[in-house]
């Protein structure tokens, strides 16, 4: 509780001392911050995604300062990532399509079938409508053409996995403590002084800072793990440095936050906080497991079921209802339009999107669905995976009706994620017509975009697309 009143003191006096500089702002364009957290989980937060259902919130995990943005904003209960992994979700966020239109669908693969350089990007809009727009990249890229082909002038580089301090063996598990946990105080602080430098030079920004955290190797400080150490244990969250890293991450956007007071730009700001992917299913990682940490969702990262795509999202910025929820189902996909529609910019994005403008929900003016071009959102996971379903499986999300399809002997799937948002009880057989028409409706999709095609033997990894000849 005293931090919480510290917190609200510094903000309110942030707010007195730079009233100035707000009227300075007057007239110039929105401002945006994302913060993309790297594997956090739809539950991994001690934010209610689906406010008044406990389980979607963390038992033991503690994030003060995303509960303080979402107190200040909206928070979605249906918010999805464009893919269970973190590369295709990635693309989709900048390009406004879906991983199977990108033919981008897996961690690994050769992305040099895909125009970089041509395609509109977030930051590419934004200089359409103002060229006084400046755009900055901070932690993980994760794809394959540097930030500056896709139009941030400011960047780490094209940054992987490694560059947070990953090693893919069993050590990812245990837990370092270190000072500079998955260099969260490093971005955070490229991310204050490239605001400072807005500031001083009267620039509208896009801001992107794309977190090591939480994903392995599992890093945390001294101090957080000492605070998580002292709090009892939750029955589903249960790992005191996971906990620890995932304080560290919310820290960073305590100081992100505090900055933009601090300058006077709070009230011409969206901050968009969201995950890449859902969580990973257990720790440490295994195929086997009882029950996932992501419960009440199914699975986890790698694949298509809610667990590997539901991700928690929040908004905050002009015009939208403090302390607000939406139930509307929105992805990565979404977040081009939606910018670009903020900025009055959305005349200048191409038809072949995937995504839509999130802005009449954020403004309160439509609460059901997105408007998009395609009627249904795909997630397309053509493949194998040993350490995930280890099948080839796609989703089709319509309304509040989700298909799965398993490409390798044509089980159907079908759930209604208004009642059923763990994927328990599958309808396909009681509601025969609706799942077939999602069926067709999936397929039809995946035939127009010219999808990557499961075929048995192909990873989809190593080799240019233009080499396989699997396609629908």
């Amino acid at each position: 509780m005293m931090e919480r009143l510290l917190i609200l003191m510094m903000m309110c006096f942030g707010m007195c001392s730079c009233a100035s500089v707000v009227d300075n702002r007057k007239g110039q364009p929105p401002n945006f911050v994302l913060i993309l957290a790297d594997d956090q989980a739809w539950n991994g937060t001690s934010v209610e995604m689906q406010p008044g259902m406990k389980e979607s919130a963390s038992d033991f995990h503690q994030t003060p300062f995303l509960e303080e943005l979402a107190s200040q904003g909206i928070r979605f209960s249906n918010a999805r990532a464009a893919a269970p992994v973190c590369a295709p979700s990635r693309y989709s966020i900048q390009f406004g399509k879906s991983p199977a239109r990108l033919r981008l669908i897996r961690v690994g693969m050769d992305a040099s079938h895909i125009p970089h350089a041509e395609w509109q990007s977030i930051a590419k809009v934004l200089r359409s409508v103002d060229s006084t727009y400046v755009a900055a990249h901070f932690g993980k890229w994760g794809m394959g053409a540097s930030p500056e082909i896709l139009g941030y002038e400011v960047s780490d580089g094209a940054t992987r996995n490694v560059d947070g301090g990953f090693v893919n063996d069993k050590s990812q598990w245990e837990t370092t403590m270190t000072r500079d946990p998955k260099k969260v105080l490093e971005l955070t602080d490229r991310a204050t002084a490239f605001l400072d430098s807005c500031a001083a030079n009267s620039r509208p920004f896009y801001l992107q800072v794309s977190h090591y955290a939480v994903h392995s190797n599992i890093q945390t400080s001294d101090s957080s793990f000492a605070i998580m150490n002292s709090r009892p244990l939750g029955d589903r969250h249960r790992h005191v440095g996971f906990a620890g890293m995932t304080l560290d991450l919310d820290q960073s956007l305590g100081k992100i936050l505090d900055k933009l007071e601090e300058l006077g730009m709070s009230d011409d700001t969206y901050v968009i906080y969201m995950s890449d992917n859902g969580g990973v299913p257990n720790i440490p990682g295994a195929k086997k497991y009882e029950q996932s940490l992501n419960h009440p969702l199914q699975r986890g990262k790698w694949d298509a079921m809610e667990g590997g795509l539901r991700i928690p999202m929040v908004v905050a910025g002009p015009g939208i209802l403090p302390g607000s929820h939406s139930n509307a189902h929105v992805w990565g996909a979404d977040l081009l339009p939606t910018i670009a529609d903020l900025a009055n910019g959305l005349a200048l994005l191409p038809d072949s999107l995937d995504g839509g403008s999130m802005k009449p929900v954020l403004q309160g003016e439509k609460e059901v669905e997105v408007s998009r071009s395609v009627n249904g959102m795909a997630f397309h996971v053509p493949y194998r995976n040993k350490i995930a379903l280890n099948r080839p499986h796609s989703a089709w999300i319509s309304g509040n009706y989700k298909l799965l399809y398993f490409h390798d002997d044509g089980e159907v799937r079908l759930f209604d994620l208004a009642h059923d948002c763990g994927e328990t009880q599958n309808l396909a057989t009681a509601l025969p017509a609706r799942a077939e028409a999602m069926k067709k409706s999936l397929l039809s999709y995946l035939d127009e975009v010219n999808a990557p095609r499961w075929q048995e033997g192909i990873t989809w990894k190593g080799n240019p697309f233009s080499t396989y000849q699997s396609t629908h």
